[in-house]
């Protein structure tokens, strides 16, 4: 773990405020670090940590996940996530983006790369990314379902939280699961369910992703956990759909958080395309 190279600060963007971590050398083009549903900026400690030997690194507390704020009155659609990390790096004064997504990070800096061509770099997707043909996973499902998911997140005990990750997430540390745990607190509960509401299908976009992307052909790498039991390995693939020349590195052991299950193997792969992203 380099968490100890990064630096701690927060941005607000319309009254909402976001802890950032920070490190590297001071520049306007930065590594970009976007966590997914439930995580938050430590999910990043590592990588960003490894990245930051050579690069600007920022990783992001998103608007109802870890520390950030979780007002009740924040856009909890793609669209209003894309907006904020707008603000969040207008106001952290990056330039051109390095992105790196996991989980719903991948449609929140899709949303906001399709807009903003010209300050996107490229791409590493982490179990996420373009999703055509997906279909929502179970536990989206019971989130999407009015009563059923209040249910469920009332019922949500540290010990159910550990147990439900464990299918087809074998290797995730419990270390890991308790830190999302540790923040999966009744506002974020809460931001989960309207976030899933709000998005009507997983692959509404992709299309449009795709066709917004695609002719950018910027350098990306994909990395899929093979037992990610959410979103499946054969989505790897499509993400050439998006992006013609991705690498693709699926992990045979992994599952859903590689970063986490398997930090050396994803460095292995994230650390050295950033490196030649950034220097090239």
């Amino acid at each position: 773990m380099r968490a100890s190279t990064l630096r701690e600060m927060s941005v607000t963007v319309a009254g909402v405020r976001s802890p950032v971590l920070e490190g590297g050398r001071a520049s306007d083009e930065a590594v970009v670090f976007v966590h997914g549903n439930p995580g938050s900026s430590r999910d990043w400690s590592d990588l960003a940590g490894r990245a930051s030997e050579f690069a600007r690194v920022v990783a992001i507390d998103m608007p109802g996940f870890g520390r950030a704020d979780k007002p009740a009155d924040f856009d909890y659609t793609v669209e209003g996530y894309a907006r904020h990390l707008d603000g969040a790096l207008t106001e952290l004064g990056v330039a051109r983006a390095h992105l790196v997504l996991h989980d719903f990070g991948g449609p929140w800096g899709l949303e906001w790369a399709a807009g903003h061509a010209e300050r996107l770099a490229s791409v590493v997707l982490i179990g996420t990314g373009v999703l055509p043909g997906y279909r929502w996973h179970f536990f989206a499902r019971v989130w999407r379902t009015p009563m059923l998911g209040e249910a469920f997140m009332a019922t949500a005990s540290r010990p159910a939280f550990r147990l439900l990750l464990r299918r087809g997430n074998a290797r995730l540390p419990r270390s890991h699961a308790d830190l999302m745990y540790d923040d999966f607190d009744r506002a974020t509960r809460r931001a989960v369910l309207r976030l899933y509401r709000a998005t009507p299908h997983p692959d509404r976009d992709a299309g449009r992703y795709a066709a917004a992307l695609r002719p950018l052909d910027v350098p990306a790498l994909v990395v899929w956990g093979k037992t990610d039991p959410y979103l499946p390995v054969r989505l790897a693939e499509r993400q050439r759909e998006a992006f013609p020349r991705a690498r693709i590195v699926v992990l045979e052991a992994s599952g859903h958080w590689p970063y986490a299950d398997d930090p050396e193997a994803t460095a292995a792969a994230v650390v050295p395309f950033l490196r030649e992203q950034v220097s090239g």
